[in-house]
């Protein structure tokens, strides 16, 4: 079932519909995770206190804005939402305009709206009134912390909110050295349009999304394949069972540290090894990591970032 991201309601007029808000896209691409080229380990990351090298738990990080000479002005959630509190739940639709006056370029994100129990003859009401009129719903709505300018489109049975970049986000063309758009000057030939437009029209076609794939993942996907086939591959010693103090295995871990210990001074416990279901058990109760929506970061010798981390 898709992951609720936002519960509100779209303000139309006095009227109001319902809705939660699940994303419409997932990233797809090859997940390549960092390794140190000396030892093969997984390389991971940290929130940690720059000036003392603190790792942090998520309690004790707050939001600040920097202002003048460095200090900072430091604001809890509560108070964000209090200081603009009209949109925070709301998506509310300011004016309506023909979808193809929207560029390109405006786009951003898309997610699908879902009526809330009770909502559902309101939002097909809604839905069902834009197609008619041919238009899409112009909208302000607050997610994380951040406004967004959206559109608000029918597409079949749903209702997407397609988030827009601010028109300040979308740099000009200022400083690229271009061509000029008269034609003269840009020493073009009649006969040469004439031959492109021709292409142009002997190469356009209905649009159907599923005819395109990234070959780019297909093709490192199918290296990969290959290389793991032939027995080209890395070892990779797991973090949880190497790494002293992680989040998945601190008992395991502690009872082997106190076991080389006893080893190297030449003494050993009677009972120094819990056997495998012992440990079993143990690993089974260390808590989980926490989920990426979380606040608390994971620890680093827990954690992996893929190369859209570092990117």
């Amino acid at each position: 079932m898709p992951r609720v991201i936002w519960k509100g309601a779209i303000s139309f007029g006095l009227v109001h519909v319902p809705v939660s808000l699940v994303s419409a896209s997932s990233v797809s691409g090859i997940d390549f995770d960092w390794l140190d080229q000396r030892t093969m380990d997984p390389v991971g990351y940290k929130r940690i206190n720059k000036r003392t090298g603190e790792e942090l738990a998520g309690e004790h990080i707050v939001r600040g804005v920097k202002v003048a000479d460095g200090r900072y002005v430091v604001l809890s959630d509560d108070e964000i939402k209090a200081a603009y509190p009209r949109t925070v739940q709301t998506i509310e639709i300011e004016g309506f305009v023909d979808p193809s006056q929207i560029p390109f370029t405006f786009l951003e994100k898309p997610f699908y709206l879902e009526p809330l129990p009770k909502g559902e003859r309101v939002y097909a009401l809604l839905r069902e009134a834009l197609k008619d009129a041919g238009v899409v719903g112009v909208a302000r709505v607050v997610m994380h912390t951040k406004e967004h300018l959206a559109v608000l489109v029918p597409v079949g049975e749903a209702l997407m909110l397609d988030t827009l970049r601010w028109a300040a986000e979308v740099k000009p063309p200022d400083g690229l050295k271009l061509p000029p758009q008269d034609r003269q000057a840009a020493r073009l030939k009649e006969a040469e349009l004439q031959m492109a437009r021709q292409l142009i029209a002997d190469m356009t076609y209905d649009w159907q999304a599923d005819r395109y794939a990234d070959r780019f993942t297909e093709a490192v996907q199918s290296l990969v394949d290959q290389r793991a086939a032939a027995g080209r591959v890395e070892e990779v010693e797991p973090l949880e069972a190497s790494a002293p103090g992680s989040a998945a295995s601190n008992v395991v871990d502690l009872t082997e540290l106190l076991r080389q210990s006893l080893d190297k001074r030449g003494a050993r416990p009677a009972s120094a090894d819990p056997g495998p279901r012992r440990r079993a058990a143990t690993a089974r109760k260390a808590p989980a990591p926490a989920p990426a929506s979380a606040p608390a970061p994971t620890p680093a010798a827990a954690s992996k970032p893929s190369s859209r981390r570092r990117a």
